[in-house]
């Protein structure tokens, strides 16, 4: 579906082609002509003085009675026996989001094995309730299993919102949930508020970052998002109090076609971005994937990882998990360094957040300096290895 034209109304003026910001309008031939690229954004529509543009009627889907629903739920993801920060975080923005609904907040947590410690720690974070799933085919994240029991709580305790880290794992499973909830999601939100309807508001960005879009979900429940980690700040309480409760489900939640033999633990720590506190990142200015080795001897100096920009990894100087930026990963680290990197909009939505940013570009307009705490107008390839020398000379003294 696309947008539509009345060829009686427009008057080729062009303006249309100009706004839309997926090229999907062009001129043909003295008329207008839409392209399937079109995304339905109603840019378009909003632009055209003559009204000659139109969306199609694409309808509102089934209802529901939405008064059976209550709660926000943070699905609380955890590794290696510790909670995902992005849970602290979820729950924290969970915590206000349930206050200004005047609803309880829950934790889900699945697992084998889980102590009430781990559950504990989530109260701690802003959960009144934590359901306790503790099975030990929940030993190992598979999409299937995961997917089947958060559906089955869901469907019993009926929340109206459910939250999930936009992290591997909750990108892999949480679409599951929402398509057999029969419900919206909205993936890779920056930002969440109630509005006055009680509707919730997810922001994220769209058209490559040149767009912030806050969509609803009005007709279903629950309402359903997942949030970038480190866009939002972990705030614990202490002295919080809530309570567990450990559930038992049926048997078919458990059933799957997929069984995990092994987990090979991730050995490239540079890739570990979003846990890092200080990245160095390189981009195009570096010339070569040769010359990445003054990011990571850096980096290495540092105790940092390694990041890139898109158009360095797609030049293949770095693996996709080294990116950062709207297509990579977001980060959010005490200190990060760019170098080499102009600062276009995707790369600055996915490392803005950062404490303090040092930028260092010979190019003294380039946009990155408009994010940075410090700038550094210079040839990189002078910069870094006496930038590199300084560090290691004062260190020995």
């Amino acid at each position: 579906m696309k947008a539509t034209v009345d060829r009686q109304k427009c008057t080729v003026c062009g303006v249309c082609t100009d706004a839309c910001p997926m090229d999907a309008i062009s001129l043909r031939e003295n008329r207008i002509e839409v392209s399937d690229d079109c995304s339905l954004c109603g840019i378009c529509v909003d632009t055209c003085e003559f009204g000659a543009l139109a969306l199609p009627d694409v309808g509102t889907g089934p209802s529901q009675d939405l008064a059976g629903f209550s709660g926000v739920w943070v699905f609380a993801e955890w590794r290696e026996g510790k909670v995902h920060r992005v849970s602290h975080e979820l729950l924290s923005a969970g915590r206000i989001l349930a206050d200004k609904r005047g609803v309880e907040l829950g934790a889900v947590l699945l697992g084998a094995g889980l102590d009430d410690e781990m559950a504990k720690e989530l109260i701690a974070f802003g959960a009144e309730v934590v359901y306790v799933v503790d099975r030990p085919e929940l030993a190992h994240f598979t999409d299937e299993r995961y997917s089947k029991c958060i559906v089955e709580l869901a469907r019993v305790k009926r929340p109206e919102i459910i939250l999930a880290g936009a992290t591997s794992m909750g990108r892999s499973f949480i679409p599951r949930v929402a398509a057999c909830l029969q419900t919206g999601l909205t993936a890779d939100c920056t930002e969440l508020d109630i509005a006055d309807e009680g509707h919730l508001l997810q922001t994220r960005p769209a058209f490559g970052g040149n767009v912030m879009a806050t969509i609803i979900c009005p007709n279903r429940r629950p309402q359903m998002a997942t949030v970038r980690p480190k866009v939002m700040k972990p705030v614990r309480g202490e002295g919080r109090q809530g309570r567990i409760e450990r559930v038992e489900l049926p048997d078919a939640c458990f059933e799957a076609r997929v069984e995990v033999l092994e987990v090979i633990a991730e050995q490239d720590q540079t890739a570990k971005l979003t846990e890092a506190d200080v990245i160095v990142s390189g981009g195009r200015g570096l010339r070569s994937g040769d010359n990445f080795h003054l990011i990571e001897g850096l980096a290495e100096l540092m105790d940092g990882a390694v990041g890139a920009s898109r158009g360095a990894v797609e030049e293949g100087w770095m693996a996709p998990s080294h990116q950062v930026g709207q297509t990579g990963r977001t980060v959010a680290p005490a200190l990060y360094m760019a170098v080499g990197i102009s600062g276009a909009v995707q790369h600055l939505v996915g490392m803005q957040g950062s404490q303090v940013i040092v930028a260092v570009n010979k190019d003294p307009d380039a946009p990155i300096f408009d994010v940075a705490t410090y700038g550094v107008v210079a040839d990189l390839f002078e910069f870094v290895p006496e930038f590199i020398k300084r560090i290691k000379r004062e260190r020995d003294e």
